[in-house]
């Protein structure tokens, strides 16, 4: 089994983790998890270096392969996962599949979680146009999308109230924490597909939110290599803290 050694040629973004078989690094908002093309080529502003085979979910970075393990919205930020080997790619998307990985999140809802813990469970569904994906949430169906959330304080601005929230994803799908939370008029604050617009601009103007507030901050997991457990953390970036500051001083 070939692995390849660390690299500067393997990402441009900040690096939080990195071992012999396993690359964590910070995804800015704004950057693609992947190119969107088939044959995605290098110049895309994507997390990792190189063209990339969609069918394949694989970079073909300067410093070789490299195996992307899961995707984070373009305008969400935090801790994306990669693999630098077939083994491991293998074992870390099984690791995802099986629910074998904590996945926590740092998010800014529009209104008050009632109540202020608990769990959303959904059958999610989503429509591709013109490039473009929208997902929503079936009126039944077997659920298909999970999370657990817990309110961790409250805030009041232009007479609207906002909720910072810590939510543990379960399962994966696309958009699956902007479209539970919005099919609940609870929208991510800062989304500009599923969000309240009105309330988007103000706090834009107001507070200083240029972006979609979702920030995954934490990786927990069993490497599937070594066995050892393994805790990734990304603090909350400088741009989401300053509004955090100025939605404290109203």
């Amino acid at each position: 089994m070939s692995v390849l050694p660390p690299s500067s040629k393997l990402t441009a973004c900040p690096v939080l983790y990195q071992d012999a078989q396993i690359l964590a690094v910070h995804k800015p908002a704004g950057v693609l998890s992947h190119p969107n093309t088939p044959r995605g080529v290098p110049g895309q502003n994507s997390a990792f270096e190189g063209p990339y085979d969609l069918s394949e979910r694989r970079f073909e970075t300067p410093a070789g392969p490299l195996w992307l393990i899961h995707r984070l919205d373009q305008d969400a930020s935090g801790i994306l996962l990669a693999a630098k080997d077939a083994v491991t790619m293998q074992k870390l998307r099984k690791i995802f599949e099986e629910h074998q990985i904590e996945k926590d999140y740092v998010v800014l809802f529009a209104g008050i979680l009632r109540p202020s813990k608990g769990t959303w469970r959904d059958a999610l569904d989503e429509k591709r146009a013109e490039g473009k994906v929208r997902a929503f949430v079936l009126r039944s169906g077997k659920p298909n999308a999970e999370l657990h959330y817990e309110a961790k304080e409250t805030y009041v601005h232009a007479g609207e109230p906002l909720t910072l929230a810590q939510v543990r994803l379960v399962s994966g799908r696309t958009h699956q924490i902007r479209v539970q939370s919005s099919y609940r008029d609870l929208p991510v604050a800062g989304d500009e597909i599923y969000g309240r617009f009105t309330l988007n601009r103000r706090l834009k103007k107001e507070a200083g939110l240029k972006r979609l507030f979702l920030h995954a901050f934490r990786l927990a997991f069993k490497h599937p290599i070594t066995g050892k457990n393994i805790e990734i953390t990304d603090l909350l970036p400088d741009d989401l803290d300053s509004v955090l500051a100025r939605l404290k001083q109203r």
